[in-house]
């Protein structure tokens, strides 16, 4: 069936009267030829097809995606302004920016690409059939998938990386004077996540950090069924200090032009952030599926239609003499033939073929590489400059030292190491951890951050793309949860749908977990892990012994660098500080720093666990505070003549199976000591791992409550203890 905008284009433009032939050579507008909106028109007309191949090949079972880029087609003059070297991050009617930006680099077939995604083929050049997403590494565009502002803080990141990279001669993929454009919808503005990234620009504008970054917003009215109010965006953001604010309409191609590259170009000489609203419709509806006539009027989307971008270049073509009525048709004809042609040969395409093949690029990092890696040191005088004692020199740290030993070490043996949150520069921390890195490594390197989680993760993610490797700190774990999408929708995304072409190498440090004394409550005391662990491909340490938390930061680093890989470093709290472990001052959880000649036979690989003891009765499976508490009472079942021994998993995700398998076997009973909850706990998935893995033996878990973590010496009532774990063992051990 013809869509009413094919319908409508036709009929119009054939009602439109021919004038004289003109020169294509001549300008048609201030600074645009003809020739030059014949190739813009090019692009537009492109789109256009694309958008309804895709309908077709949906309606035919052969194509599996439709959101399009009708009536958004004057963003063909965003790219038009841009370099293909300038970075955009892109939302999902950006088929006309796509395909003029294409136009820029030689050996582009921007027309396959889009329909070998639409039919999930393995030959689409980005994400190899994942998914149909705008993305080209040799067009300086990072794959987005149906963003809905999300990737607005990354945009903020990649922005503030340039300018970083540039400060401490880091190299990385763009130029020095590159500008990075993110595009979004006028109700993806309205998102929490827009407004804060938004924010976070300013922020860093107000301070004087260049921010070269060029929000776009294409401003339909509507957003799926509901409308934006009318003058909202420019209400919203026409006015706000620190944001320069360019407004054109995109059904206006020689204005579209002319605003965009001035906007561009101020942002380009100014370093600093500018909003474009680009005015535009939606046509045929938010998607295939979509019923547009249920809740707008006939009356207004037959306006939109007569608003169509594609149909009013087409007009200025015929009105300036550049093509007559029948030769519009005629191009318009000829590009749905050239696309029904690609689409033919796309659907015939191989898809992905196993879960192999869909996960491949989730694979985790090469552990040989990542342990050549993790034992490389700065040379003598590096570290030297590093520390004012080297810490192989010193006594036995807590973890709180090692950590912060190993971030130095980390920091001066790659200058492309950042470390950035909430108080971790100045202050050095909350507990101290990153005390004394700023006055060492200087304040590009070792920063704050404002206040919101969002945007320290964009940061993250923007530098990440910049050549460096950022080590972020969350300052809570119950302060992830606000933020948790930068890392799944953004973060372990990317290789995925970049399939490895893109990567987002980082180390998140996030304290965590409960038994503060002191000082709690929910919010300071968070043993939620389970939106971290579904994560596919999120690398998950947990350590809980101050050498373990040094070789197992280092390890992170190495993957980050080998593999891009995402990683996540929980850090235990109230493990901080903690000296002693049986009794008090036997300085038993004290440990020493290893010299580098060391650090490869200390190594610790990703997804391997850590056993202590040799008992033979029972096998104690735990991790982090839960380490201390089970070698305690091993300790005290080795007086009641039982004989435990304690697996600390280490690694949350990848979980160690091998090792916990191999441990269980051993003993024939395993007891699973978790401080996270009874539902959604990291137990059950040991259970689960046992149990998949052929273990019969009796198996037991204690846990903590399901429960939020109150105040004081209420906690205890809801968290894991040691009794608890000794009494189960005891229980299990007969």
């Amino acid at each position: 069936m013809t869509e009413a905008i094919d319908e409508n284009f036709l009929s119009t433009v054939q009602s439109f009267p021919a004038v004289p032939p003109a020169d294509p050579a001549a300008e048609v507008a201030p600074g645009l030829t003809g020739a030059r909106l014949l190739e813009l028109f090019d692009a537009q007309l492109g789109s256009r097809h694309l958008d309804l191949a895709a309908r077709e090949l949906g309606k035919a079972g052969q194509g599996f995606y439709s959101i399009g880029s009708s009536g958004h087609e004057g963003n063909v003059a965003v790219a038009a302004a841009l370099r293909p070297t300038d970075p955009a991050l892109l939302h999902y009617r950006s088929g006309g920016f796509y395909l003029e930006r294409a136009r820029q680099v030689p050996g582009q077939q921007p027309l396959r690409d889009v329909l070998l995604g639409v039919t999930a083929s393995v030959h689409e050049p980005i994400s190899g059939g994942r998914h149909k997403v705008f993305g080209n590494a040799a067009l300086g565009v990072i794959p987005q998938t149906s963003t809905i502002a999300s990737h607005l803080p990354r945009a903020v990141g990649v922005a503030f990386g340039i300018e970083r990279a540039k400060k401490l001669n880091v190299s990385g993929p763009w130029p020095a004077d590159a500008v990075v454009v993110c595009s979004f919808g006028d109700a993806s503005a309205n998102h929490s996540t827009a407004t804060g990234a938004i924010n976070s620009a300013v922020h860093c504008a107000y301070q004087g950090l260049p921010m070269p970054l060029l929000f776009v917003c294409e401003d339909n009215g509507i957003g799926i069924s509901v409308r934006t109010p009318r003058g909202w965006i420019e209400h919203a953001y026409a006015h706000r200090p620190g944001l320069r604010w360019f407004d054109v309409d995109g059904t206006d191609l020689p204005a579209a032009l002319a605003v965009s590259a001035e906007a561009a170009a101020w942002v380009r000489a100014n370093r600093a952030p500018a909003f474009l609203r680009l005015r535009t419709v939606r046509l045929m509806g938010h998607a295939g599926s979509d019923v547009e006539s249920a809740y707008r009027g006939a009356a207004d989307i037959a306006a939109d239609q007569a608003r169509d971008p594609v149909l009013c270049t087409a007009k200025l073509l015929v009105t300036q003499g550049i093509l007559s009525p029948n030769e519009v048709i005629g191009r318009y004809e000829h590009k749905r033939a050239e696309v029904a042609a690609i689409a033919r040969e796309a659907v015939l395409g191989p898809r992905l073929a196993s879960a192999a093949e869909v996960t491949a690029p989730l694979a985790q990092p090469d552990p040989g590489r990542v342990a050549a890696k993790a034992a490389e040191a700065a040379g003598t005088d590096a570290r030297a400059r590093a520390f004012d004692r080297l810490p192989e020199q010193e006594e036995g740290l807590t973890f709180a030292q090692a950590v912060n030993r190993a971030l130095a070490d980390v920091l001066a043996r790659d200058k492309g190491a950042l470390v950035f949150g909430e108080d971790v520069a100045v202050k050095g921390g909350v507990y101290g951890v990153t005390r004394g890195l700023r006055k060492k490594f200087g304040a590009a390197r070792v920063f704050d951050t404002l206040l919101d989680e969002q945007s320290v993760l964009g940061t993250a993610l923007g530098t990440a793309l910049c050549g460096f490797l950022p080590i972020p700190e969350i300052q809570y774990l119950a302060y992830l949860h606000n933020a948790a999408d930068q890392l799944r929708g953004e973060a372990a995304t990317l290789r995925f749908f970049a399939n490895g072409q893109y990567r987002n190498p980082m180390v998140v440090r996030i304290a965590g977990y409960a038994y503060q004394k002191g000082f709690g409550g929910h919010f300071h005391n968070d043993n939620s892990v389970a939106a971290l662990r579904d994560i596919p491909g999120l690398v998950i340490a947990s350590p809980s012994r101050p050498d373990d938390a040094a070789a197992m930061l280092r390890t992170c680093a190495a993957a980050a660098r080998a593999n891009g890989s995402v990683c996540v470093f929980l850090e235990p709290i109230a493990l901080y500080h903690t000296r002693d472990l049986h009794t008090p001052g036997d300085n038993g959880w004290l440990r020493r720093y290893p010299e580098p000649e060391r650090w490869g036979e200390t190594h610790v690989p990703v997804g391997r666990a850590r056993t202590h003891g040799d008992g033979t009765d029972l096998t104690i499976v735990t991790f982090a505070n839960g380490v201390p508490m089970s070698l305690r009472v091993a300790s005290r079942l080795a007086e009641r003549g039982i004989g435990a021994r304690v697996l600390d998993l280490r690694w949350l995700a990848p979980l160690p199976v091998e090792d916990l398998l191999r441990e269980a076997s051993a003993t024939g009973r395993v007891l699973v000591a978790d401080e996270t909850r009874t539902d959604g706990g990291v137990s059950e998935a040991v259970v689960t791992a046992l149990a998949d893995g052929g273990f019969t033996g009796p198996v037991r878990r204690v846990t903590s409550v399901n429960s939020f973590i109150p105040l004081g010496s209420a906690a205890n009532h809801v968290l894991l203890s040691e009794n608890d774990i000794e009494k189960a063992a005891v229980e299990l051990a007969g």
